[in-house]
């Protein structure tokens, strides 16, 4: 093989082949979107090898030898509950389970949050799923219902609350349709906004609850890996002084986004997201309606 240049296979190199994992231990593979590499990341240790491959979403054909050359040597499987032919390709859980010739497979959710962010939602255009606004990936629900005539006002004490509320609601129906690990019991009360630094980015804590509640499902010790940094730390979502005020929170308000470690006013993603609305009004459709359970949480302007 010649010297190998690309950042992704080398980035990879485990997974690609290009040398193999100092750890002897039996080998894991932890499948899913970014939460599963933190998620590998606090399971690793010298009793348990976990390959460093890349999201599901970013797999493409022409690593499904490589996935499978991993497969057949894994021993434990920890993915979140990722379907069937997933981008056309044999990516699903039952599918990678059926391929394992040996071996354990346990059930991780895909974690989200709101009660921490209450105005915040995710949406996935039908047209496109691919697309996002600009500046930041997450919508606000406010700008969402403004820019389709419908304006709401700011949420309560009791609207975030409610929030709250829905948002663990929906995360253990995930948890028990998928028969995952459970994690939405650390979100019943809120300590702090570390707890998740986005609507879908949890912080240390979550993940090092999960690993720790992994590595006992597959009857290994609790031990968890310290990663030495904060985990998906790329963006922080503004803190509103009313999420606070709800839980009581240390944490002191915060008005703009932190994004690679730069601060991003909120007054400026406003304008810009509003604009991208306006030029794509299909995306606010989807939104609200996606989303009209928590919309209908908030009172009307």
């Amino acid at each position: 093989m010649g010297r190998v240049t690309d950042p992704r296979t080398l980035h990879y190199s485990h997974f690609y082949g290009l040398d193999e994992p100092e750890d002897t231990g039996p080998v894991a593979l932890v499948v899913g979107n970014c939460q599963a590499e933190s998620t590998r990341i606090l399971l690793s240790g010298p009793d348990l090898t976990t390959i460093r491959m890349p999201a599901v979403h970013e797999l493409t054909a022409s690593d499904l030898p490589h996935l499978d050359r991993w497969v057949a040597r894994a021993s434990f499987l920890i993915s979140q509950p990722v379907r069937d032919d997933y981008h056309g390709l044999p990516l699903g859980v039952r599918q990678l389970t059926a391929r394992m010739p040996h071996g354990r497979t346990v059930t991780v959710p895909v974690i989200r949050f709101a009660g921490l962010y209450p105005t915040h939602a995710i949406v996935r255009p039908p047209s496109d799923a691919s697309l996002v606004p600009p500046l930041v990936e997450y919508h606000d629900l406010l700008l969402l219902a403004e820019a389709a005539g419908a304006p709401v006002a700011p949420p309560s004490v009791a609207v975030v609350r409610a929030v709250a509320a829905q948002s663990i609601a929906e995360l253990t129906r995930r948890e028990e349709a998928h028969d995952t690990i459970t994690v939405s019991d650390l979100f019943a009360n809120p300590s702090s906004f570390d707890l998740m630094r986005t609507i879908n980015h949890p912080g240390n804590a979550v993940f090092e609850a999960l690993a720790g509640r992994v590595r006992a499902r597959l009857g290994l010790s609790e031990r968890v890996a310290d990663p030495g940094r904060p985990l998906l730390n790329r963006v922080h979502a503004p803190r509103l002084p009313v999420v606070v005020e709800a839980f009581g929170l240390p944490d002191a308000p915060r008005d703009h986004w932190v994004v690679d470690g730069a601060d991003v006013s909120a007054d400026l993603v406003r304008r810009e997201h509003l604009e991208w609305y306006a030029a794509n009004p299909d995306i606010v459709a989807a939104g609200v309606a996606r989303h009209a359970p928590t919309l209908a949480l908030f009172a009307r302007r």
